[in-house]
């Protein structure tokens, strides 16, 4: 875990990379290079080092970082460290920036979801002297504990009660439509995908900031749990599905840190929170639904819900014309499909955002990958009952599932600068700063983007 450093007593580990390494080894003490020579320390990637003090005994710490300093570098190390409390070893004012990914890096690294189960041992601590980097971590670590957490205790009235906490935290606003007035609203699709449950479906509405600043609304998948309605998934394909609420995730911990950071925009949070149940009340392959646009959409599968709930929170945000409007969503399994678990889907109607995005995923390492809005492709979401339906029919043979539904998303938007990430939202393996289990996608690298044109 990460701690702001107050000046406490901590040990010191020093840090080196493999392309320093011989020299930096040369420049040692000989009793210090006989013991790394001993100890086979090649400074690889969070490799620990442990040198020898001047009669011989274990002293200092030397942690590698493989080929350079990455979020990767020491994603691994907290694991190998008894737990204390440490401080890397001080850094120039040019290198602070990769200081600070070093120490993020570590504490996404040392995340453990421990909610239900205590950990084996405590994590070691890292002091760090930026709030900044705090501020990244908790808000990333926020995310993934909302996705770990089991539908049972995530269902839409929890995810509220996670919103009202971040809210009152930041002296935000939330207002909240729930149930029956849904439709008095004209929100009958979120009404419709979420009533089977036996927590009823809500719009969560969370606004921050001045009025005088730029508009920028998230919107958030908040589907807490999809058996895939009465097109019911099969088991394995459920087992996940708690995670399928990880575009909420993503924007309640963006606001989070938008907030925390006090970026100078006029921030609305979106989440149409819903269950896909099963129940008498469910909605069926055929039916109709109305949405808060006015378009009206034919259902051709119960288990393509989340982009119903998402049109008529789109509906809603873009009426109010904002600078920027940014969804997340854990919508197709096309996406994985196309692009692998960890690296998510982004589409966009405007290609300078798309690009400042871009560039900023590529400083932060938190990688994203435009795909096309394809135009001709929205033929395959024409109805003959409606203005479209919500998957293409059986003749598309399951092609391009991103791509048509970002397409179905883009109807709800207008003419307003809109960002869509597809994310998985898990990681399927542990990996250096990514534990496997529920993962931020995009989150940090959209910050930074908003950070560097708001900021």
């Amino acid at each position: 875990m990460l701690m702001l450093d107050d000046g406490r007593p901590a040990r010191h580990i020093e840090l080196v990379a493999v392309p320093d390494f011989e020299n930096w080894k040369a420049a040692q003490p000989a009793l210090v290079r006989e013991w790394l020579s001993a100890t086979g320390f090649t400074a690889a990637a969070s490799e620990l080092g442990v040198m020898a003090d001047a009669s011989g005994r274990p002293g200092a710490l030397v942690a590698g970082l493989g080929e350079g300093p990455t979020l990767a570098s020491l994603g691994s190390l907290a694991a190998k460290l008894p737990p204390d409390e440490y401080r890397l070893a001080p850094a120039g004012a040019e290198q602070q920036n990769q200081q600070d990914r070093l120490a993020l890096g570590w504490g996404l690294g040392a995340y453990r979801f421990d909610a239900y189960k205590p950990a084996p041992r405590p994590m070691p601590r890292l002091l760090v002297a930026n709030q900044a980097v705090l501020d990244e971590w908790q808000a990333v670590c926020q995310c993934r504990d909302w996705i770990n957490t089991p539908a049972a205790d995530m269902l839409p009235h929890h995810l509220e009660a996670a919103a009202r906490a971040v809210a009152r935290r930041h002296g935000a606003s939330c207002a909240v439509t729930t149930g029956d007035a849904l439709l008095r609203h004209g929100f009958d699709a979120i009404h419709t995908v979420g009533r089977a449950s036996a927590s009823a479906p809500r719009l969560i509405d969370l606004r921050w900031g001045k009025a005088n600043h730029p508009l920028v609304v998230l919107v958030g998948k908040g589907v807490c749990f999809d058996s895939g309605g009465l097109d019911l998934k099969p088991g394995n394909a459920m087992r996940l599905m708690k995670k399928d609420m990880g575009g909420a995730a993503h924007v309640l911990a963006l606001a989070q840190l938008v907030m925390a950071q006090s970026l100078p925009v006029n921030l609305r949070v979106l989440v149409p929170a819903v269950e896909n149940a099963v129940s008498g009340a469910a909605f069926r392959p055929g039916d109709v639904i109305r949405t808060h646009a006015g378009l009206t959409v034919e259902v051709g599968n119960t288990d393509a819900e989340g982009r119903l709930v998402l049109a008529d929170a789109l509906a809603l945000a873009a009426a109010e014309q904002p600078a920027l409007m940014v969804d997340f969503a854990t919508l197709t399994g096309a996406a994985r499909i196309a692009l692998g678990p960890d690296l998510p889907a982004l589409f966009a109607n405007d290609d300078e955002v798309a690009q400042g995005v871009a560039d900023a995923a590529a400083r932060t390492e938190d990688p994203v990958w435009r795909l096309p809005l394809f135009a001709p492709y929205r033929r395959w979401l024409e109805s003959e009952v409606a203005d479209l339906g919500n998957v293409p029919g059986a003749a598309e043979g399951g092609y391009g599932g991103a791509i048509a539904a970002a397409l179905f998303l883009q109807r709800f938007v207008g003419s307003v600068p809109w960002l869509h990430l597809d994310v998985m939202a898990w990681n399927t393996a542990t990996r250096p700063a990514h534990p496997v289990g529920g993962e931020a996608m995009g989150l940090r690298a959209v910050f930074t983007y908003l950070k560097d044109r708001f900021g």
